[in-house]
């Protein structure tokens, strides 16, 4: 656990350290687009943040290749080296369309190349545990048709959600804190080294965001870019892929009796890494629903618009902050409820759990103008919306204040210029001047 724990606070700091001259970058080389219609920023923000995420990528699998333990997984697998292919050539992609604004189709073409790259190098599903069937082997060309729809729809899950600051880097970090949880469990317990390469790639996945988040969060200064999230989107799919289709079930022997009476009975422990999307089930709802939108209309699928979930919430008025903390709140609670269910599926207490919180994430949802209040002695340690007395504005100002300031910030932006907030990884976007 220590070497993780190094080789996630590695990557978080080589992130974090080169985020600030990145942006220096992002400036200089005009990667800074307008604003357009649907962005909820209000002044232009570089991107490029994708770069400094992939270096901590890169620090992170260089620290780990020196570790005493962890150096076993380069040793004893390709993996680790299928992911830096893959992550290398779909990063380069994003770079490109962050500067440039590549065609849509050579995006996506892109993501299919780069899941491709990995699955040559081994990084691949083998088979997959079915209910009532067992575990079924796949042939090459069933694992390799799985792993690119895996990876492409996982890339774009989590680009359709990147449209707030801070937002998709932190529900990403939800979601590889999950899977490192359930990884290392599997390598740690039942000592299954086919399960160590996908604990690595949660740590180093949740030391990539952790370390992108205080740049990116609101007031944001910096965006990740397609170059960032089709890159963090890769690397939680990798982990998924490689949990979940190389770690055989009968292996674990959690279970007596036959391979097919296991599997039936350790479902709830597979499902929710055989399909990356339970963990991130936010973005992968709305990347449906506004599948289903634009189809609806007539429109591509592709087209932009801002019916995503995040702009909803911003509609029936709650602040950018708390659109953000909302959504967090809803993946944590997916993520680990499916954790949770992972671990001891029998115990009624977690249901009752996951129901509970799902009332009071309810409830937040219908109180957008609720304002909390800090009691007297916290208010020095909170922002000045949180703060009961306010002695350097009288309360008639303070209130005038604040509702011209929320009615501002409702005020749409003029349609018909271009940005980059909450692109999706195959949508086109209008060039810049």
């Amino acid at each position: 656990m220590r070497e993780y724990l190094l080789t996630l606070c590695i990557t978080a700091a080589v992130t974090y350290l080169l985020t600030g001259p990145v942006r220096k970058f992002a400036i200089v080389a005009g990667a800074m687009p307008e604003i357009r219609a649907r962005d909820v920023h209000r002044e232009p923000t570089p991107r490029l943040g994708g770069i400094a995420m992939f270096f901590g990528l890169c620090a992170g699998l260089l620290v780990a290749d020196h570790l005493t333990n962890l150096s076993e997984v380069f040793e004893k697998s390709n993996e680790p080296r299928a992911l830096l292919s893959g992550a290398a050539l779909i990063w380069l992609i994003g770079v490109l369309d962050d500067k440039f604004e590549i065609d849509a189709l050579i995006k996506l073409g892109g993501q299919m190349i780069a899941a491709g790259v990995m699955v040559v190098q081994g990084l691949t599903i083998l088979w997959i545990p079915l209910p009532g069937v067992g575990t079924v082997a796949l042939t090459q060309w069933q694992g390799t048709l799985l792993t690119v729809a895996l990876v492409v729809i996982t890339i774009n899950a989590v680009n359709f959600v990147d449209g707030l600051d801070g937002l998709a880097a932190g529900m990403v970090c939800i979601a590889a804190a999950a899977f490192f949880m359930y990884a290392y469990r599997i390598w740690y317990s039942y000592g299954i080294e086919a399960a160590a390469p996908a604990s690595l790639f949660a740590a180093i996945l949740m030391g990539m965001c952790l370390g992108f988040l205080p740049h990116n969060m609101h007031p944001a200064r910096i965006f990740m870019g397609d170059s960032g999230s089709m890159l963090i989107g890769l690397v939680l799919a990798a982990g998924a892929i490689s949990v979940t289709g190389q770690v055989d079930p009968d292996v674990m022997k959690l279970f007596s009796g036959s391979e097919r009476n296991a599997v039936h009975q350790m479902v709830p422990v597979y499902i929710p890494l055989l399909m990356p999307l339970t963990i991130i089930a936010i973005p992968a709802a709305d990347l449906i629903l506004a599948i289903v939108r634009r189809t609806w209309r007539g429109q591509s699928p592709f087209a932009a618009d801002r019916g995503h979930l995040h702009h909803r919430l911003l509609e029936i008025g709650h602040s950018h902050s708390r659109a953000v903390l909302i959504m967090y709140f809803f993946s944590a609670l997916i993520a680990f409820g499916a954790l949770a269910y992972s671990v001891n599926a029998a115990s009624m207490w977690i249901v009752l759990g996951v129901v509970f919180l799902s009332a009071i994430g309810l409830v937040l949802l219908l109180l957008p103008r609720f304002t909390p209040r800090a009691p007297r002695w916290a208010e020095r340690f909170v922002p000045p919306r949180y703060r009961r007395h306010r002695s350097a504005v009288p309360a008639g100002e303070t209130a005038v204040a604040e509702d011209e300031a929320a009615e501002e910030e409702r005020v749409p932006v003029a349609a018909g210029v271009s940005g980059v907030n909450g692109a999706t990884a195959v949508e086109p976007r209008s060039r810049t001047r």
